[in-house]
């Protein structure tokens, strides 16, 4: 059978910004002569993430990330059917997922390396196993959990970097939902800003290219900012930090602002936020969800149950075609999103 495939046919270079000439989409012939073990699968939805910019380096930075090879196809999150299976933990018809799915449009690959999933936990919205209901939202979920320190009745407020991706999203929404008094979003467009204070249940939000963020701040959060969600880094992360009360915390989620550029993760911070976290007692923690996938299965179910009953709302952009894969990817770091970046390859 003939099938579409995109590899990396170039890298951006350390410090350089990616584009969609970075990939190639390649047409293969694939023989489904499956041995013991495997599944052929179609693929339905393709995931983009933050930190596949660092897989596109010669060394991700990271030992938990394998670089993508040139010339070879590019994986990422992805969710699937089984077309014809000889796994006999997997049947024709079952929905799959898995977070090294190639960027195919069918593929065979071995039947241990996928999970199964029931449709009803997301009510057929399938996609939602990238997003979530899959690691995007065990990070928001988590994140919050484990590192904010969220204390219903104390009178705290958080703030959110990236407020309008994929994980700043439902972060926020869980923040509220766990107690925080008010929650402010800091995005990139007045869009973004009206969807997460219309939509998401925000208290307010900042767009960061058009207003002046430490004066909005402090007008916003009267009350200091006891819990910062940081998706971004960068100059933003340290304007937040500098309005955050004594004992705060910081969830080091992502730095996306400086995904471009060759520097250690988490990146250096400057001294006088250095000094800051220090005489203030704020804890800046890296976290790491696949540290607590103990704790994954659960937190899905609340995920799906949250969602299900309509306590937290879930955004998508959504394009069509694996031919696309490289536009959205592109798209997104430079925060062409709302909510999750999704690609659907087939029905």
């Amino acid at each position: 059978m003939q099938v579409q495939r995109v590899v990396l046919d170039c890298r951006p270079g350390k410090n350089g910004e990616p584009s969609p000439g970075n990939f190639r989409l390649e047409q293969i012939s694939l023989t489904p002569d499956l041995k013991d073990g495997e599944v052929l699968v179609r693929t339905l939805y393709l995931s983009v993430d933050p930190y596949m910019r660092c897989r596109m380096n010669e060394d991700s930075g990271a030992d938990y990330l394998t670089p993508w090879q040139l010339s070879e196809c590019v994986d990422g999150g992805g969710v699937g059917v089984v077309e014809t299976s000889r796994c006999s933990a997997l049947a024709e018809g079952d929905v799959i997922t898995s977070f090294n799915w190639p960027w195919q449009t069918h593929a065979v690959v071995k039947g241990d390396g996928l999970q199964k999933v029931d449709p009803q936990m997301v009510d057929g919205h399938l996609s939602h196993f990238l997003g979530a209901v899959g690691i995007t939202g065990l990070t928001a979920l988590l994140g919050v959990r484990e590192k904010g320190h969220v204390t219903k009745g104390a009178n705290q407020t958080m703030v959110v970097s990236g407020a309008a991706g994929a994980c700043g999203s439902l972060a926020g929404q869980i923040g509220r939902l766990d107690g925080c008094v008010r929650v402010v979003g800091i995005c990139g467009s007045d869009e973004k800003c009206k969807a997460l204070v219309e939509d998401l249940g925000f208290s307010a939000a900042i767009n960061y290219r058009k207003e002046d963020v430490s004066a909005r701040l402090r007008d916003v959060c009267p009350e200091g900012i006891h819990v910062y969600f940081d998706n971004v880094g960068g100059a933003i992360s340290d304007i937040v930090i500098e309005q955050m009360n004594k004992g705060g915390h910081v969830i080091l989620c992502g730095q996306i602002s400086q995904y471009n550029k060759d520097v250690p993760y988490p990146p250096p911070l400057s001294d006088k936020t250095k000094e800051i976290l220090q005489s203030r007692s704020i804890t800046r923690e890296r976290f790491m969800v696949l540290s607590y996938m103990s704790k994954a299965e659960a937190a899905l179910f609340e995920l799906s149950h949250l969602i299900k009953s309509a306590q937290i709302k879930v955004l998508e952009t959504e394009v069509n075609g694996i031919e696309n894969m490289g536009v959205a990817f592109c798209s997104m770091m430079k925060g062409g999103n709302i909510g999750k970046q999704i690609v659907k390859i087939s029905d």
